[in-house]
């Protein structure tokens, strides 16, 4: 598989331009349809069974519904069959939704258009699944939070379009429902179009029986994602990010009416805002990453969401009264930026929030099941969007204002993260991990592609400091657990996060037979779970920065595994560079940690991977010098 060079390139490739542009335009056409569609029947019509007032709220409760009905069937059908198939199949019946829904513009029948948004929503069910496990089948782990980042981005750019497009079009004199029905059904032809060159993806899973029964299938799917506590959280964090974006985005009209007296027209640049900001968001991620799939941006998004909510909470709720504004008189007033600020900073952090959830799902989700766990993952979203519709209309009817609501959502945010990340806390260690490599040092990778992404490996390294395994937890894109020394792991402070992290505390024999022979079982068993094991075979840290022999213990590590084991696992030699003289580093004379200003910030620091070799091949030696070419290399 190819890299690309960043995520903008992989619109130049088939492996991801025609899929972008499917889902962008069929993410644009959804919110023409169902935006002109709420126009028409609360301006245009005068209906006495559906009043302006119901009309928007049965338009979204028919879209959500087949989320919930038939997502567990569409995770199915994605797992068993050819994923580009599905999604053509899928375009097809978009063609004739939106043919039928030209019908009923031009005749102004309500019925056929209110079928229409209910299949539209079957379509969206139907797409869902098999347009996030499409991603991880073309594109490496180096390319998973680029091309989520991308989707995330098209689709919020596709739904403002969407909006802003079916309102300008319904609104046209005499021609309005025409130029909506023929726009509509062209955009459906064309997004026909750009799915025929979507290249194969074959099934994951051909021989799946499907069930058709909804509840039996997502409990299944929802009891395996299970197994994967990182996954099965994400799909709860995933879902949060709807809950708490939907209370935004259904507000936003009445916001700018009540609270920032604009007219309707404001309303729309609220969700433009929020729009462009999910999209940056989203665009940031792989930066922000280093292109890996990196968990620990989603705590650093989830301060900013609480931060910027609970602001636009004190930026909102004193504003003077005010005729009703237009968008230049809306602007002309310095304290709205801040409003606007606000509102664009917070959907830049649910960007940056949502795209590593959607893309360690995809990562580590087993990839026969992976379609229906993020089918699994649309049900819980269409429920968490139903509750946020119900608590946040429930609270404005007890007297609660809009800016209140959104002080409480911020709050809430902050309490439903701190939750996911005190039992999951490998969010926690990432963001540990992103800080100490983003805003302590400078830290760069090298040969980080030999890191599998999948399988038992076991990783030797040099230990020069304190925060060794701190960096290389930031260079791999999976968990790894650690063997080492027992009394570094006492160490104050350190102690707890290598305790969070499950490393491994070894003793000397001659001190504690049994916690020694334990030690070397349990780092045993994490190759034999299929995990990344990471040893420093010096036993200790450095005290002169000179690289010191390899003691046999990786040997007894490899020795006493099932030979089946042994004879597919790698071993794979690390250096650490630059980290001597640091403040986690012995270098001072005086102990580690005792100079913090030694060295000062930003200093920087590397990491060179070599090339796997196979665990039978290895010795202490040969494990050594590859250690040593490699800390050459990263002095290059």
């Amino acid at each position: 598989m190819s890299h690309s060079a960043n995520q903008f390139s992989l619109l130049s490739q088939r492996r991801f331009a025609p899929f972008f542009w499917t889902q962008f335009l069929g993410a644009g056409n959804d919110n023409l349809f169902k935006f002109a569609f709420t126009v028409l029947v609360t301006y245009h019509l005068q209906l006495a069974w559906l009043p302006p007032s119901l009309a928007g709220l049965a338009i979204g409760a028919l879209f959500i519904l087949p989320f919930v009905l038939f997502s567990a069937t569409a995770g199915q059908l994605a797992d068993k069959y050819d994923k580009a198939r599905v999604m053509q199949l899928v375009k097809s019946l978009e063609v004739g939704i939106m043919a039928l829904a030209a019908w009923g513009f031009m005749q102004s029948h309500v019925p056929a258009l209110l079928a229409c948004v209910f299949l539209m929503g079957l379509h969206s069910t139907l797409f869902g699944p098999v347009k996030y496990a499409y991603l991880p089948q073309h594109l490496g782990e180096h390319e998973l939070t680029g091309g989520n980042g991308m989707v995330e981005m098209g689709t919020f750019v596709a739904i403002l379009l969407g909006n802003l497009a079916g309102g300008l079009l319904i609104a046209l004199p005499q021609v309005g429902p025409q130029a909506v029905a023929m726009s509509a059904f062209g955009l459906a032809v064309l997004g026909r179009l750009t799915a025929q060159a979507i290249p194969a993806s074959p099934s994951t899973d051909p021989a799946l029986r499907i069930n058709w029964n909804p509840v039996t299938e997502t409990w299944a799917n929802l009891k395996l994602a299970h197994r994967q506590i990182a996954v099965f959280r994400s799909l709860l964090g995933i879902s949060w990010m709807w809950f708490f974006g939907a209370v935004f985005l259904a507000n936003f009209p009445a916001f700018a009416k009540e609270v920032l007296h604009g007219d309707e027209h404001v309303a729309s640049v609220l969700l433009m805002t929020f729009s462009i900001g999910i999209g940056i968001g989203s665009l940031l991620c792989e930066k922000l990453s280093r292109r890996h799939v990196d968990i620990g941006l989603v705590p650093l998004g989830a301060i900013g969401m609480s931060v910027f909510a609970i602001d636009l909470y004190f930026a909102s709720r004193s504003l003077p009264p005010a005729e009703s504004l237009s968008v230049s008189a809306f602007l002309a007033e310095a304290r709205h930026w801040r409003v606007l600020a606000d509102l664009a900073l917070l959907a830049l952090f649910a960007g940056i929030y949502s795209v590593p959830m959607y893309a360690l799902i995809q990562l580590r989700a087993k990839p026969s099941h992976r379609a229906r766990i993020i089918a699994a993952n649309n049900i819980l979203n269409a429920l968490f969007m139903i509750a946020s519709s119900l608590l946040a209309g429930a609270l404005l009817s007890a007297g609660c204002s809009i800016p209140e609501l959104f002080l409480v959502l911020g709050i809430a945010n902050a309490v439903v993260a701190g939750y996911i990340f005190f039992i999951v806390p490998e969010y926690l260690l990432r963001f540990f991990a992103f800080v100490l490599t983003h805003w302590v040092y400078r830290f760069k990778v090298r040969g980080d592609e030999h890191i599998p992404t999948r399988g038992a490996a076991l990783l030797v390294c040099n230990h020069v400091s304190y925060v060794d395994a701190v960096l290389l937890m930031a260079a791999s894109p999976r968990p790894i657990r650690f063997i080492m020394d027992h009394r570094i792991f006492a160490t104050p402070v350190l102690g707890w996060f290598f305790r969070l992290v499950k490393a491994i505390p070894v003793a000397p024999r001659s001190e504690d037979p049994a916690a020694y022979a334990a030690a070397f079982a349990a780092a045993r068993q994490v190759l034999m779970d299929g995990e990344l094991l990471l040893i420093f075979p010096e036993g200790g840290l450095t005290r002169d920065g000179a690289l010191k022999p390899f003691k046999p213990g990786v040997m007894k590590i490899l020795a006493d595994l099932p030979p089946e084991q042994r004879s597919s696992l790698q071993v794979i030699p690390c250096a650490l560079h630059n980290l001597w003289g640091s403040f986690f580093s012995h270098a001072s004379g005086k102990g580690a940690m005792t100079e913090p200003f030694r060295r000062g910030v930003f200093n920087e620091v590397g990491l060179s991977v070599g090339e796997p070799l196979p665990a039978d091949a290895v010795s202490p030696e040969l494990l050594q010098a590859r250690v040593a070419a490699e800390l050459e290399r990263g002095m290059d």
